[in-house]
């Protein structure tokens, strides 16, 4: 049997989920983030998912996605409900979920060719082990 790596082409993926870290296809990333399928927005100013607010919901939608995957870091915790409320009133899903699942879940619908963004929480430098 002939095995061979089928890489992505034409959109941005992730290619590996830390603790702390996210690998994309092209670079890796240590800070909270927006991934498009045609760019990544580093340096999102978010640590922690207890943290969102409305205010950070029009970073988010500047990419004009139609499904939003929250990575909420090691585990999926819930923003407050003015944060998903602001994607709502848009019209525009939202999921939320642990980095791996949204990774996961984002390439897969990327993939498709969807226009979705993903969200990824992680956590500040000086919180890091």
């Amino acid at each position: 049997m002939d095995l061979s790596l089928d890489r992505p082409e034409g959109y941005l993926f992730v290619r590996r989920v830390d603790a702390d870290r996210i690998t994309l296809a092209d670079r890796e990333l240590d800070s909270s983030f927006l991934l498009a399928p045609d760019r990544a927005l580093e340096d999102w100013p978010v640590n922690d998912a207890a943290t969102l607010e409305a205010g950070h919901v029009e970073s988010v939608l500047a990419l004009q996605p139609e499904l939003v995957i929250l990575g909420t870091g090691q585990r999926q915790i819930f923003p407050a409900a003015a944060f998903l409320a602001g994607f709502l009133r848009k019209g525009v899903g939202i999921e939320v979920m642990d980095n791996a699942a949204a990774a996961r879940t984002y390439n897969l619908l990327a993939g498709e060719g969807r226009r979705v963004v993903a969200a990824f929480i992680l956590p500040a430098a000086h919180v890091r082990r």
